[in-house]
């Protein structure tokens, strides 16, 4: 059976957010990261997280201590594939990766299990779809260690997907939260955990 290493991608800088969106604390006292980071734990044999030099202190501290290991990537401006990289090339044994976005803290934990048990089963390039558009997290099998370990880019490894379509499996799923990520306060007022912002004035 497959080795899945769990991946965090959480070294974006939320410049349109306005400041760290990763530490916006949930009811329960949680994070957003540490809300992604317990679900991709709870289904994937170990897992890491990638931070970018700016978020290495509390949101680092934050995600190791939810049982992560951490990976800093120097050079995470280069884009989402970039960290990417990173986390593949130092997991060379894993049997298969299992991404997930930091600011995407709706997904389901059944949803992120489908996907792991897609790539337990043998599929090659494995996602959630939801509504008939593919979301995350995805799954990648062990085959695209070269390629994923060579990524850059903003597209991560969506350029993967679509030059190899044949390769993807696509997981039906109740859970619009598969497609939901989280670029302003007004996205996580959407969601029912977090407290929608105080009003200014």
């Amino acid at each position: 059976m497959r080795t899945i290493v769990g991946v965090l991608l959480a070294a974006g800088r939320s410049r349109r957010f306005g400041a760290d969106k990763l530490l916006r604390m949930a009811h329960g006292g949680l994070s957003m990261a540490e809300i992604a980071a317990a679900k991709l734990l709870a289904v994937c044999d170990r897992a890491l997280a990638v931070v970018g030099p700016q978020s290495s202190g509390e949101l680092g501290e934050r995600l190791r201590a939810a049982g992560l290991d951490l990976i800093v990537a120097r050079d995470a401006e280069r884009g989402m594939g970039a960290s990417l990289a990173a986390a593949v090339s130092a997991t060379p044994e894993a049997g298969g990766w299992l991404v997930a976005l930091g600011d995407m803290p709706a997904i389901d934990a059944t949803s992120m299990a489908a996907v792991a048990a897609a790539l337990r089963g043998g599929a090659s390039i494995a996602a959630p779809a939801h509504g008939g558009r593919r979301g995350h997290p995805v799954g990648f099998a062990g085959e695209w260690f070269g390629t994923l370990s060579r990524l850059t880019g903003e597209r991560g490894g969506r350029d993967v997907i679509d030059a190899h379509p044949g390769c993807l499996t696509l997981i039906a799923v109740d859970d619009p939260g598969v497609l939901v990520d989280v670029d302003s306060e007004s996205d996580l007022a959407r969601l029912p955990c977090f407290d929608a912002p105080t009003p200014l004035g």
